[in-house]
């Protein structure tokens, strides 16, 4: 079983090893570590892990807190690609897209971010053209996004007035990133958290702007 752990950890040499050898003890097999962000003192990391069939989930949380000052920000399955390349494989599957950005987008920022689905979306609240979206995209009939258009990336927390209940209720965090001056713009979600760090968001609206400029170049 695998499951993504985000931890807080004094940002100090030997923290990490320190983590990595408190999951290897717990027979705890560590498949990808991400830093996320550094900075007064801490740093973010998110950890995919193999559980043992034999190990409850708790067992993770045990081990990671052993280490003195690591905390558990969340801990979730985890049912994604292992692999390491995600954003440069995102940037391969750009090139080649043209019109197809939007698709490309949609499908392949869940791999990249970790999260539950992507949406590409154009237009206002009351005039909205969903160009494309991956498969466990929620439906947006009805649901109103006073944020669009969109000119600057956005964190959006799951407890915002504009989110429907039964979002809230799943704890869907999301961020949007503008895709391009015309009132395009990306969003992504996951439900039951971790929450979309700030450097996350940085790390979108990167992304977003490369597919944009891609997008208008001309055919090779």
């Amino acid at each position: 079983m695998s499951y993504l752990l985000r931890l807080v950890v004094p940002d100090r040499p030997g923290t990490l090893g320190a983590v990595a050898t408190a999951l290897g003890d717990a027979g705890i097999d560590i498949v990808s570590v991400d830093v996320l962000e550094r900075g007064n003192g801490v740093a973010v990391d998110d950890i995919v892990v193999e559980l043992p069939l034999d190990r409850v989930a708790d067992s993770l949380i045990t081990a990671a807190t052993a280490v003195p000052g690591v905390q558990v920000e969340s801990l979730r399955p985890f049912a994604g690609p292992m692999d390491t390349h995600r954003e440069l494989d995102l940037l391969e599957a750009l090139a080649p897209a043209g019109v197809g950005t939007a698709k490309v987008l949609a499908a392949e920022l869940p791999r990249v971010f970790r999260s539950g689905w992507a949406v590409v979306l154009a237009g206002t609240s009351a005039d909205l053209t969903v160009l494309a979206a991956s498969d466990a995209a929620p439906a947006l009939d009805g649901v109103p996004l006073p944020w669009l258009p969109l000119t600057t990336p956005l964190l959006l927390p799951s407890d915002a007035d504009w989110v429907p209940l039964r979002w809230q209720e799943m704890a869907v965090e999301m961020m949007a990133a503008p895709l391009d001056p015309d009132g395009t713009a990306v969003l992504l979600g996951r439900s039951g958290g971790p929450a979309f760090r700030r450097s996350e968001l940085l790390r979108l609206a990167h992304l977003t702007g490369l597919a944009a400029t891609v997008a208008r170049l001309p055919p090779a």
